[in-house]
């Protein structure tokens, strides 16, 4: 009939655009408390936390089996070390930064996708479905969250170790002086805060390593042999101002805190440093992951 017209199309709503299912919301899934929950029943979480705890322990019983440290020619941390709960605070960071707390983050944050895809269980997650980004983002914070806990757990248990052994009182600098146990609590949290910053380049670079490779062991093994690599360079004088670039020049820049003048230049470069180095892992990281084949 000439009046009839053809009735258009029907439109194809499943074609046009995704359906998501009835419930199922993306920020849900992987939340923060069950991630933190599993990872604190793996034995290496475990494991690691109670080394730390019992460092400052070791430390006070070799001080109590020889004694009093001898000075030497050129004053350090470890002549002062008895002198109080602060001083053997300074003490356990100081022979802890290099590498102690290096192996802790590498540890949490090497581990933390890479052991994922050593069970064979990388997939399920992203099955479930867990979205890609949130899931670097639960476990890059709940590793962070972990290697927090570390870099405070040890100067912890050195100041309460140091006040059973050595009794509370001000912070004897080796140099010479003291500052006040309250002004020195204060700085304290100034270095440990610091040493967290510090840390930022070793925990981006295990977690960039660790949705590289499924090897847990080489993710943390190559964050632990980035900094023993920096630290060997950093020994090159000749390179002059390069050094300040590297990732470990700064590491010990907090001692500045625990002066008689305390300065902030050391500790404002290095924070620089290791925020620079650390977003462009932790972007290295997201931009790989979500391009990744999983197959493991």
């Amino acid at each position: 009939m000439s009046g009839s017209r053809t009735p258009p199309p029907a439109s194809a709503p499943d074609e046009a655009a995704p359906t998501r299912a009835a419930g199922y919301r993306p920020r849900r899934t992987l939340p923060f408390r069950v991630e933190a929950l599993r990872q604190l029943r793996r034995r290496r979480t475990l494991v690691m936390l109670g080394l730390l705890a019992a460092v400052p322990w070791v430390l006070v019983i070799a001080f109590q089996v020889g004694g009093d440290p001898q000075r030497d020619a050129v004053p350090t941390l470890v002549d002062v070390a008895t002198r109080s709960a602060l001083n053997l605070t300074a003490f356990a960071l100081f022979v802890s930064t290099g590498f102690l707390l290096v192996v802790a983050v590498a540890l949490f944050c090497g581990d933390t996708v890479a052991s994922e895809a050593s069970w064979s269980s990388l997939r399920y997650l992203l099955a479930a479905p867990v979205p890609r980004a949130r899931l670097l983002r639960v476990k890059l914070a709940v590793s962070l969250a972990y290697s927090a806990v570390a870099m405070v757990l040890l100067p912890a248990m050195a100041l309460l170790a140091g006040v059973v052994a050595f009794g509370w009182g001000p912070l004897e600098i080796p140099t010479g002086g003291s500052v006040p146990a309250g002004e020195a609590m204060r700085r304290m949290a100034v270095v440990v805060a610091y040493a967290m910053v510090s840390q930022l380049v070793v925990a981006a670079f295990a977690f960039w390593l660790s949705t590289v490779t499924d090897a847990p062991l080489g993710a943390v093994g190559g964050a632990v042999g980035l900094v023993v690599v920096s630290t060997i360079v950093d020994a090159v004088t000749a390179l002059g101002v390069w050094r300040e670039i590297l990732p470990t020049h700064w590491q010990f820049a907090w001692v500045d805190a625990l002066q008689t003048d305390m300065e902030w230049e050391g500790m404002v470069k290095g924070s620089a440093i290791s925020v620079t180095y650390a977003l462009i892992f932790v972007a290295l990281a997201f931009r790989h992951f979500e391009r990744k084949d999983i197959v493991s």
